[in-house]
């Protein structure tokens, strides 16, 4: 598909990355995911996320589906580093700029040990949590966590695709809203489709 992700219709931008997902990030095989399980598939976003055509198309559709009150976006490193980049970089092209936060998985070792790298944001300011692949959910709510132990509100998690094997639920048990891009039965059909 040879569109202009800066100015195409956002169904055409979802399908481009659908298929960049397709062609270059979803593997089957025997594989053991960061949780343990055993899976017969393998998704890697980065591959799409860190693309340049991948980055713009996934800092739109993010962009578009952020809460109107959304002060940042945040997300966990490594996955989400070129998410939250992408939308950060997309929102200043689009007159609307938002900055973006990255989460250390472990406190940093020496200045200010933090776990938050980004601009400083006024406590209570609304963010939203963006992720490449959501499994069990676990690494988006450790960012969720921290982000509340810094006083920000977190107002949505948003991720390329859900595995659909239970964080969807988790993040609804704790009273968050989450929304991905692509379910797994969406990137499977395609793959379907087009081999």
């Amino acid at each position: 598909m040879n569109i202009n992700l800066a100015t195409a219709e956002l169904t055409d931008v979802r399908d481009y990355i659908l298929d960049l997902i397709v062609a270059h990030a979803y593997q089957e095989g025997d594989f053991t995911l960061s949780s343990g399980a055993k899976s017969s598939y393998y998704i890697n976003c980065k591959k799409v996320s860190l693309m340049a055509t991948g980055g713009l198309g996934l800092g739109r559709l993010f962009l578009d589906l952020l809460p109107e009150n959304t002060a940042a976006v945040a997300g966990l490193t490594l996955g989400a580093d070129p998410l939250v980049s992408a939308a950060s970089v997309v929102s200043a092209y689009q007159h609307q700029p938002l900055p973006a936060l990255i989460l250390r998985k472990k406190p940093k070792g020496h200045g200010t040990k933090a776990y938050i790298e980004g601009p400083d944001l006024p406590a209570g300011a609304a963010i939203t949590v963006l992720e490449d692949v959501v499994t069990t959910g676990q690494s988006a709510l450790f960012a969720v966590e921290k982000l509340q132990e810094a006083g920000f509100v977190v107002n949505e998690i948003l991720a390329i695709v859900d595995r659909e094997q239970g964080g969807a639920e988790l993040y609804q048990s704790q009273g968050l809203n989450f929304r991905p891009l692509f379910t797994i039965s969406e990137v499977q059909a395609h793959s379907k489709k087009n081999n």
